[in-house]
C-alpha cells in the first residue's frame, strides 16, 4: 500500500489491526488520520466540545457506553452528530462492544466509518497511538550510508566520491548489517531517530566500477536489516595538512543535529593508505566504551596528570 506523507488511511489501519466494520462503506475508508492522537470523548458525550481536537480517532469503552446510557434518544442524537463530523477520522468500540442504534443510525446518515476491536480499551490506545507515532513522525532523508556497526546505528555521511559505499561494502564483509545506502530515510520516533533505506534502493550497494550489487544474495539474509536507531554520525571528510583533528580525544564533542535531536558525530579524515573499515570499527568501539562510562581519552589525561605530579614531587625532593 502506498504510503501518504503525514498521513495514515483509515483502510490502512482496519487491515491492519483488521477491526470490524459497523458502518460506513468502502469510500469511508478513504478519510485519513493526520494527529497521532485519541480521544475518549467523556466531555463531548457530556455536550462540552469547545476545547474537543476533532482530528483525533475516538475510542469508545465501557465506560463512554455507561454514560450514553443515562441519555435520552434526542441528547444521544444531538451528542453523537458532535463526535461524527467531517474532521473526525473514525471510532473505534473496544471489547466487541455494540454499538448504540442511534449513533448507528446518524453515522449511517454521513457515511461516517465505525468500527469494532477485541481489544480492551488500554491496549487498543497503547497499539494504536505507537503505529500511528511511527508512521506520522517527522521525517528527513539524507544523503549516505546507514549500518549496524557492533550493535550502533551508524550514519556515514561526506561528499561524493569520498568512498562511503566502499566502506559500507568492506564493513559488511567483515559481519556489520547495511541498513541503507545513498539516501537514508530518517523518522523521529520516542525521540530517537530511526533510520531505513527507501523501498527502491533496500538492499542495494552501489559500488564505482562494479555497479549495483545485491547485498542479501552476496552475503546472505543476515547482512541486512530493515530499520535501526542512528546513534553516530562518522563524517568524512578529505584529509587537510592544514587542519588540527583529534588526536587525543579530550577535545570538544561534536553533533550533527537532526530533526532537531543532536547525534555525535566523529569526523575521520580520509587518505590513501588509511584502513577505513578498521578505523569505523574503533570509532564505533570507543563510542561504546564511553556510552558505557569508560573514556580512553580522559584517562589518558589523568595519566599525563598523574606523570606530571609525580616528577614535580621528585624536582622537589632533589632540591
Amino acid at each position: 500500500m502506498e504510503e501518504l506523507e503525514g498521513k495514515v488511511m483509515i483502510r490502512e489501519l482496519v487491515d491492519y489491526f483488521k477491526f470490524e466494520q459497523v458502518t460506513g462503506n468502502e469510500e469511508s475508508l478513504n478519510r485519513w488520520v493526520i494527529v497521532p492522537d485519541l480521544n475518549r470523548p467523556g466531555l463531548e458525550l457530556a455536550g462540552f466540545f469547545k476545547e474537543t481536537e476533532t482530528k483525533r480517532i475516538v475510542i469508545m469503552g465501557d465506560k463512554e457506553l455507561a454514560f450514553i446510557e443515562t441519555l435520552d434518544e434526542e441528547t444521544q442524537r444531538q451528542r453523537f452528530r458532535g463526535i461524527t463530523d467531517a474532521y473526525t477520522p473514525m471510532i473505534v468500540f473496544s471489547r466487541n462492544r455494540e454499538v448504540p442504534e442511534i449513533l448507528i443510525e446518524v453515522a449511517s446518515e454521513m457515511n461516517f466509518p465505525i468500527f469494532k476491536s477485541d481489544l480492551p480499551s488500554y491496549r487498543l490506545m497503547v497499539d494504536l497511538v505507537s503505529f500511528l507515532d511511527e508512521r506520522l513522525a517527522p521525517c528527513d532523508n539524507i544523503h549516505g550510508v546507514l549500518l549496524s556497526v557492533y550493535g550502533k546505528g551508524v550514519l556515514i555521511t561526506g561528499e561524493s566520491g569520498m568512498g562511503k559505499s566502499e566502506i559500507a561494502l568492506e564493513l559488511i564483509r567483515r559481519g556489520h548489517v547495511l541498513i541503507a545506502d545513498d539516501r537514508v530515510d530518517i523518522a523521529k520516533i520516542h525521540n530517537t531517530l530511526v533510520g531505513k533505506s527507501p523501498e527502491l534502493l533496500e538492499g542495494m550497494l552501489e559500488i564505482r566500477g562494479i555497479g549495483i550489487i545485491d547485498v542479501a544474495k552476496m552475503f546472505g539474509a543476515s547482512s541486512l536489516l530493515t530499520k535501526d536507531n542512528v546513534d553516530v554520525v562518522i563524517k568524512l571528510e578529505k584529509y587537510n595538512d592544514s587542519k588540527d583533528y583529534a588526536r587525543v580525544g579530550i577535545e570538544e564533542d561534536e553533533f550533527t543535529t537532526i530533526l532537531e535531536i543532536e547525534v555525535p558525530t566523529i569526523v575521520l579524515p580520509v587518505k590513501e593508505g588509511r584502513s577505513m573499515a578498521v578505523l569505523v570499527e574503533s570509532a564505533v568501539t570507543n563510542f561504546a566504551l564511553k556510552q558505557a562510562g569508560f573514556n580512553s581519552a580522559k584517562e589518558f589525561e589523568a595519566r599525563v596528570l598523574r606523570f606530571i605530579q609525580a616528577e614535580n614531587e621528585k624536582n622537589k625532593g632533589a632540591k
